[in-house]
Formats: structure tokens, C-alpha cells, sequence
């Protein structure tokens, strides 16, 4: 990952239920709205947002959401932060299509696929850290 702007404005949901997932969502798509993202972009970063905020609700229990503006480059990072078991098999967890309970959720792949920049830190029993980018276009 290559990010090295400065954060501007800091938002922080802490994650332990399926409501807090939605609070979740309504904060990125603020910030995203006021850094001037178009609808289709803030569509991209609160759906990717929102697959990963359920993830650790699935799969730790609890953690949260950290997002941020960026300056002087305009743009938003979020992060997605537990400490549950980690992912054991990346390789696999990143393949099109993959569930490991059974859902028709987008996955990992997809999410990586709705934003600019995407980087997964996991340790078994020390849990994950995904942190993904969406740079405002410039026109």
C-alpha cells in the first residue's frame, strides 16, 4: 500500500452488533459526501465498507471501523480492525466467490475490486487489519 497523506478528519465506530455495521456505513457515507465523492464512488466505499465491518462481526465478534480523511491528495481510508482468529488461508479467502459460512456476500475479492488500494495484515489468533483507499478522481 502507498498511502502517505496525512489524516484530516477521523471517524470511529467500534463494532459489536449488526446495527453498529449500519452506523457504520451511515458515517463513511457522510465523510465520503463531504470530501466530495459522486454517488457512485460513495456506493463503491460504503458497500466495500459494509462487507468488511460484517466480516468482524461474523468472524471476531466484535472490533471496529477507523475512517479518515485524506489530505493533500483528497480521498478516504478506512480500517477494519479486530482481534479475532485471523485468516488462516488468504490465498483461498481472497478466490471469486468464496464463503466461508454459506452467505452470497461479495467477499473479499469484491471488496477489493470497489476501491483504489487494499491491504489485509492477519495473524492466526492475533486477528486482521484491512485497511482500503478510495482516491476522489480528479476530473
Amino acid at each position: 500500500m502507498t498511502t502517505n497523506n496525512k489524516a484530516e478528519r477521523q471517524i470511529e465506530v467500534l463494532l459489536t452488533c449488526d446495527e453498529d455495521v449500519i452506523l457504520a456505513r451511515q458515517k463513511i457515507r457522510t465523510l465520503s459526501t463531504e470530501i466530495g465523492f459522486g454517488m457512485l464512488d460513495q456506493t463503491r466505499i460504503v458497500t466495500a465498507a459494509s462487507e468488511l465491518a460484517r466480516n468482524i462481526i461474523v468472524h471476531a465478534g466484535r472490533g471496529k471501523v477507523v475512517a479518515e480523511s485524506l489530505a493533500p491528495r483528497p480521498g478516504v481510508r478506512v480500517l477494519f480492525i479486530d482481534q479475532g482468529p485471523g485468516i488462516r488461508d488468504l490465498d483461498t479467502v481472497m478466490q471469486e466467490g468464496y464463503s466461508s459460512v454459506g452467505s452470497l456476500g461479495m467477499g473479499l475479492k469484491g471488496a477489493k475490486r470497489l476501491v483504489d488500494e487494499f491491504d489485509i495484515k492477519t495473524q492466526a489468533g492475533a486477528g486482521t487489519t484491512i485497511t482500503i483507499v478510495k482516491w476522489l478522481p480528479t476530473d
